[in-house]
């Protein structure tokens, strides 16, 4: 009994740990709480399959708990996905990734006739099923993701790999305006094969993600077509993905 509490109250000090100093290698938390790293890589792919830390190689990283939304962040999440929404059209083949922002875009589309959409969410896929004008509405399958709310995997990767779509719609933790969209999560095997399988990518992502650099690319800027971002983003940063032939397409607030 004294052991289990021991164990707990070690899991309790390694979660608060790594989410006040970020990502932390193993030696680093095996030093501090006086135990082996074997025993620390136990605990954190315990602690990861709980839902309560990123598991990384050589470490840990705190989840990118999303905070509540304000009503601002709410509105700007709704013009960026009505203005992502807006470049598909009759016909067109596309993949939708999870995330709330690719999710708002959905609610905005125009129904396109002959419209086929694979996604990875079962939100993405609920809402598109209740569309009048039905799209043909495929799923990756694979493993079912609690954190994120989708299907991640290598069956998810091999599915996408069956089909090409016309464009990709993903979204971004954050962004690096010199290198491309980040994360905290190794695991981008899902997002590079949506990019592989596309005709183009398009990235939505509010400006404030500028702010949110991670130390993981998820795609390099080579990789995307056009982001799909609020009129937040410095002019600095527009121009410098431009030359790295990145479309910028600002969404407003007054709907400019």
């Amino acid at each position: 009994m004294k052991q289990k509490r021991n164990l707990h109250a070690r899991h309790e000090s390694i979660v608060n740990w790594v989410v006040q100093h970020g990502q932390t290698p193993v030696e680093t938390l095996a030093r501090e709480f006086s135990t082996s790293e074997v025993t620390i890589r136990k605990d954190l792919t315990l602690l990861a399959e709980q839902g309560r830390l990123i598991r990384q190689h050589g470490g840990a990283a705190p989840l990118n708990k999303p905070q509540p939304a304000t009503k601002n962040q709410s509105s700007l999440k709704q013009a960026i996905g009505q203005l992502a929404a807006s470049l598909v059209n009759d016909s067109h083949k596309i993949v939708i990734d999870s995330g709330s922002t690719t999710a708002t875009m959905v609610e905005h589309l125009k129904q396109p006739s002959q419209l086929v959409v694979m996604t990875n969410s079962l939100d993405v896929a609920n809402q598109l099923v209740t569309f009048d004008n039905e799209p043909t509405v495929l799923m990756t399958g694979g493993t079912w993701d609690k954190q994120s709310q989708s299907f991640q995997g290598n069956m998810a990767g091999k599915m996408l790999q069956s089909y090409s779509f016309d464009l990709a719609f993903v979204g971004a933790a954050g962004l690096d305006v010199e290198h491309g969209t980040t994360t905290y999560n190794e695991l981008t095997l899902l997002s590079q094969e949506m990019a592989r399988v596309a005709g183009k990518v398009v990235v939505l992502a509010e400006s404030t993600k500028l702010r949110h650099k991670m130390p993981n690319i998820e795609l390099a800027w080579q990789q995307v077509a056009v982001l799909v971002t609020d009129d937040g983003l410095p002019f600095s940063a527009e121009q410098q993905l431009n030359q790295q032939g990145v479309k910028v397409m600002k969404a407003s607030l007054n709907g400019e």
